[in-house]
């Protein structure tokens, strides 16, 4: 057996991609603090921010080793909690996980935990207890992203001996995440719209995003950034990691286009926010697909989710649930395009592209598995959360602005309200 080395060339890029995908939690919370109204774009920000925080130590502490620990019994459902346990035997300068020192892979696969979490919080903007909202994550991690991502992220004998289910024993195709990061986060921001109800105003009263340059530029940190979340999955500075960064620029740029026509179509007019919503929608759908497909399945991909997602935008309203941020829109549709089209345009296994239909119904039952789990546990956390310890802020908090209520703190003091005027300090007032 060849001896596996350390590979300079592996390791800067994926210290790169660790620090393009934690870029990715700044970017969120500017594309989603943007989107709310001013009196709650620092409770916004706050989510993202909070569950970075949260979420890396209980990475650190059990998590790493739920999602890519031996597989308990073998059955492929979730790692074995004590085989890393805090780190144990990753945490020194001479460990390596393939071609590259294993702190480096874990700080890697940390940040993909961290930015599942955050994702969700689009889905109950404005309304949400903080305290509420760290105790739902740090469960959800704990339940639902890390047997989830331990079915889809740990093959068998690349960490651990034996990994989960979807990778290895249905042979489901999903390369950065398009069911345990965008489908699992999607139901579970489904299943809190569901529970927390509507925002004060919904449907009656225009709820605008304040700050469109914000979102715009959001975007395109959370662009940037993807390059390391997709191209960084190869786990190596190689061909595969080239490939998923061309289909990562061609999907998204075809989605943008793709909402664009469907706003000039529909509305009458293309926006800056269909615009910033359509790079978030093409980047969704590759994720899981950007090593499987070809430059011209990527164009497809992302032409279809822009399409799709922006027409799923409607359903919210169609069937009354509140999905502020448009979460199931963007990340469920998206992220079920994306994994469902391998199964059609994936090369050698795509029913277009010299495949039958036996890859299409192993991805169509990922995503079936992980949409119904997500949206069952999620569901079934947030009725206990909001049965104890309450998971919605008061009517009065929500008119007066969330922010100021929960933090203490606005997010923009337009004018001085201390004695003596804006020159009152210089005045010894």
């Amino acid at each position: 057996m060849e001896e596996v080395v350390l590979s300079s060339g592996d390791t800067a890029w994926m210290m790169m991609s660790v620090g393009l995908v934690t870029l990715m939690v700044p970017g969120l919370a500017l594309f989603y603090g943007g989107m709310v109204r001013a009196k709650g774009v620092l409770n916004m920000m706050m989510m993202s921010f909070g569950a970075l925080a949260l979420v890396f130590v209980l990475w650190i502490a059990y998590g790493f080793s739920l999602v890519f620990g031996d597989s308990v019994g073998g059955q492929g459902i979730i790692g074995d909690g004590n085989e890393f346990l805090f780190l144990k035997g990753l945490d020194n300068a001479d460990a390596l996980i393939g071609t590259i020192p294993a702190t480096v892979f874990v700080a890697f696969q940390g940040m993909f935990a961290a930015i599942t979490v955050a994702l969700i919080s689009g889905a109950i903007a404005d309304r949400t207890k903080f305290g509420s909202w760290m105790a739902f994550a740090g469960i959800w991690a704990t339940l639902v992203y890390f047997p989830v991502a331990h079915w889809v992220f740990a093959f068998d004998g690349f960490v651990a001996e034996t990994g989960g289910w979807i990778a290895n024993t249905l042979g489901a195709l999903d390369f950065a995440g398009g069911t345990a990061v965008h489908i699992n986060a999607g139901a579970a921001g489904l299943a809190l719209a569901i529970v927390l109800g509507k925002r004060v105003g919904f449907g009656k009263v225009p709820l605008k995003p304040h700050n469109l340059p914000m979102v715009m530029t959001g975007a395109a940190l959370l662009w940037f950034g993807w390059f390391g979340f997709n191209a960084g999955s190869a786990v190596a500075s190689n061909g595969t990691a080239g490939l998923a960064l061309l289909n990562t620029i061609g999907a998204t740029v075809a989605a943008v286009l793709a909402w664009l026509l469907v706003e000039k179509i529909r509305d009458g007019h293309a926006t800056s926010l269909g615009a910033a919503s359509g790079v978030v929608a093409g980047l969704v759908a590759i994720t899981p697909a950007c090593a499987a497909v070809d430059a011209r399945g990527a164009l497809i991909i992302g032409f279809v989710a822009g399409v799709l997602c922006a027409l799923s935008v409607g359903l919210k309203f169609r069937f009354g649930f509140d999905d502020s941020l448009d979460v199931v829109a963007v990340h469920l549709v998206g992220g079920i395009v994306g994994t469902l089209l391998i199964g059609f345009v994936g090369v050698g296994v795509g029913l277009f592209n010299g495949g039958g239909t036996e890859q299409l119904v192993k991805q169509a039952i990922g995503v079936v598995a992980v949409l119904a789990y997500s949206f069952i546990v999620s569901f079934l956390v947030a009725k206990i959360i909001d049965k104890t310890i309450g998971f919605r802020i008061s009517t009065d908090q929500e008119i007066s602005g969330i922010d100021l209520a929960i933090h203490a703190e606005r997010g923009y003091e337009l004018s001085d309200n201390t004695q003596g005027g804006v020159f009152g300090a210089s005045k010894g007032a």
